[in-house]
């Protein structure tokens, strides 16, 4: 099952949640790890480090199983970590109003979530909002119990 993401968020970030980013501290969510793993873990809630600072585009995928096929290629950075669904749902939550733009029914238990990144470098000023951003964040969601934060390819600014 695939839904579409295209909203608006500040502050280079945007949330995954399973209790609506009840765990947020405004100005304490990144350490220099998150920062550069372009993810930040906290209690039921993912802080997404975006490139752009403004207008989101993307997809998320439901998925039985982890997806073995990655594309290398196609994706500036990837990144995996893993949450809690103690609620029985996902949020997708902008910054800094944690609106929802996207919820989602799962059962609860222990998921996976694998986000892509591309078209990083079309971001001119991460700090502005611009029409011309073109970044991209697919979003890969299953059940699984490893927490663990990995990155599987590495963004590196040109």
């Amino acid at each position: 099952m695939t839904h579409k993401l295209n909203f608006y968020t500040q502050y280079n970030q945007f949330y995954i949640s399973s209790d609506d980013a009840k765990s947020i501290d405004s100005g304490n969510n990144w350490d220099d790890k998150a920062l550069n793993d372009r993810l930040g873990i906290l209690k039921n809630t993912l802080i997404v480090h975006t490139e752009s600072y403004g207008d989101i585009k993307g997809e998320v995928i439901i998925l039985e199983k982890p997806n073995d096929d990655i594309k290398f290629d196609l994706y500036d950075h990837i990144v995996e970590g893993g949450i809690e669904i103690e609620s029985g749902f996902l949020n997708i939550l902008d910054c800094p109003n944690i609106t929802s733009q996207l919820r989602i029914n799962l059962n609860p238990g222990k998921y996976r979530i694998r986000i892509y990144s591309s078209n990083l470098d079309s971001v001119e000023e991460n700090d502005l909002a611009n029409d011309n951003d073109n970044d991209f964040y697919k979003i890969e969601i299953w059940p699984e119990n490893n927490m663990e934060t990995r990155v599987l390819k590495k963004y590196h600014r040109i």
